[in-house]
């Protein structure tokens, strides 16, 4: 089943930020992450967006968490994915360092993902204090979709990937949410925020929220695709529900094909060509 079109869209056009927006309050928004053409394909297929995460570096290339990740790697997976979407959103994560300096660093940033990559949004980290990045990009024509509670590019500071927002955190993070829709934002991920909080922040900004472990009164929900699929399994956050195992079914098909070759099971005559052609004197 495909997803629901937003107001104004058809298969023939993608998904842009403004249908976003106009989305909040109606029909869940669904997105997921994708780093690949192949998975860009699946994703298209059923969701509003395809985010190209910086969690990329550590589900692809196997870094300890998000904060080696670099532009020329969220440019070349975020051509990758533009390349298999033909209505889904591609939103492109900015990475650790590429936007925090001034508003002008990040929209010479933001602009080189955005014409490298045909992306039609970045995301970034951070709410009060980044109010004036959000609204210095969006003036100069780069949408962004915000990002706040637990961020993990601060996971060094917050320590830990903890639950942001309870008791005293709670007034914080509704500060961060009306920051970032004041400043532009067309939609804003709550990560890790409390259920109740994340009903308080959804029902009090007009832009759309994007929950990742804040419960199910979000405008939307995403995942990232290599939890959800059962691919990485270095550990399970407690928000994930996992639909597949593939980490497992692949684990086993590897070891089959392993002992085929070994037992010279494979290839077979089937797999091969012959030397002469049926029909034909040598």
């Amino acid at each position: 089943m495909s997803a629901t079109l937003p107001p104004g869209t058809s298969e023939s056009r993608p998904v842009l930020p403004p249908d976003l927006r106009a989305r909040k309050g109606q029909a869940p928004l669904v997105v997921l992450t994708a780093y690949t053409t192949p998975m860009a394909r699946l994703v298209d297929a059923h969701c509003d967006v395809a985010l190209v995460g910086d969690s990329l570096g550590m589900v692809v290339h196997g870094l300890p968490s998000t904060l080696g990740v670099t532009m020329e790697m969220m440019i070349l997976h975020g051509r990758a994915v533009t390349r298999g979407l033909s209505r889904a959103m591609a939103v492109i994560d900015m990475p650790f360092g590429s936007y925090e300096e001034s508003p002008q660093q990040a929209f010479r940033n933001a602009s080189r993902i955005l014409m490298e990559t045909g992306a039609a949004a970045v995301k970034l980290e951070g709410g009060v204090h980044m109010a004036e990045t959000i609204a210095f990009l969006g003036q100069r024509g780069i949408p962004v979709m915000a990002h706040i509670g637990l961020t993990p590019q601060a996971v060094n500071t917050l320590g830990g990937y903890k639950v942001v927002g309870r008791d005293a955190e709670a007034e914080r993070v509704m500060a961060d949410a009306r920051a970032v829709e004041a400043a532009g934002a067309f939609s804003v991920v709550l990560e890790k925020v409390p259920v109740g909080l994340a009903a308080r922040i959804t029902q009090g900004i007009a832009i759309p929220t994007i929950g990742i472990g804040a419960g199910v009164h979000c405008d939307g929900q995403v995942l990232v695709l290599d939890d959800m699929l059962g691919l990485f399994t270095e550990f399970r956050p407690k928000f994930v529900k996992r639909y597949a195992d593939l980490g497992q079914s692949a684990g086993e098909a590897i070891a089959a094909y392993a002992d085929d070759v070994r037992h010279r099971r494979f290839p077979g005559a089937e797999h091969g060509f012959a030397d002469i052609l049926p029909g034909k004197k040598p």
